[in-house]
């Protein structure tokens, strides 16, 4: 959805060519009210909307659960793509855009949300713990103290590849690469979801513990020191 119809109706229309089925809404609200009557695999959304704006309708649209979205920003407003991240934007793409490009992000967000609807692998082996910290990658389900996260797509791939790499620093860009699949971006993109991770996996996000910073490299998963005990419990 955009604010301006003749970019809609492209966007609309490259999308149909790649396969996909395609649903516009004219404002905000309309967009809202759609999301929950008949939910999408992904919303593209800009965030100038009549009615009401985009970072509210991705706030809204997503109290429902995990929703894959896309954000489309101005070039130039970077505030603006923080925010967009900030409130759980899985990616963006600057206008102006190539709609070819917009369709290769799109097809790269729903491979990853695959594993959403696949049928979980018996047996609790993939599973990744650390302290308090469990992940299930084929249930696509991660828990704290036994309560369940609510963790966007990106947090939840971010996660993943930290607790496959205790201990290992690793930077901005190979994060980059390794998690959103992108050779080159704005690396502010990961600065923003590792500080929404330590928002939700940390006991005092001001002073993490579990995702440290390392100066002029980038992030390092310390995995807590398990209890006596720690191994045989559920």
């Amino acid at each position: 959805m955009d604010d301006d119809p003749t970019v809609s109706e492209v966007v609309a229309g490259y999308l149909d060519r790649a396969g996909f089925a395609v649903d516009m809404a004219g404002d905000g609200p309309a967009a809202v009210a759609h999301a929950r009557v008949r939910p999408p695999d992904l919303v593209v959304l800009d965030l100038m909307l009549p009615g009401m704006d985009g970072l509210e309708v991705c706030r809204r649209i997503r109290e429902n659960g995990p929703l894959p979205v896309i954000m489309l920003t101005a070039r130039g407003d970077e505030e603006d793509r923080i925010l967009g991240l900030e409130v759980g934007a899985d990616d963006y793409v600057t206008k102006p855009f190539s709609p070819r490009e917009l369709v290769l992000r799109v097809q790269s967000v729903l491979r990853r949300t695959g594993a959403l609807t696949a049928a979980p692998s018996p047996g609790a082996a993939s599973r990744l713990r650390a302290g308090s910290l469990e992940l299930d990658p084929d249930a696509r389900r991660a828990t704290r103290h036994g309560t369940e996260l609510s963790l966007t797509i990106r947090e939840f791939d971010l996660l993943e590849y930290l607790l496959r790499s205790p201990g290992q620093a690793t930077s901005r860009e190979e994060l980059m690469r390794r998690v959103w699949g992108w050779e080159f971006g704005d690396l502010s993109t990961v600065t923003v979801h590792v500080r929404r991770l330590r928002e939700k996996i940390e006991d005092d996000p001001a002073h993490p513990r579990l995702i440290s910073t390392v100066w002029g490299v980038g992030y390092r998963f310390d995995a807590p020191p398990q209890k006596d005990g720690a191994d045989d419990a559920a």
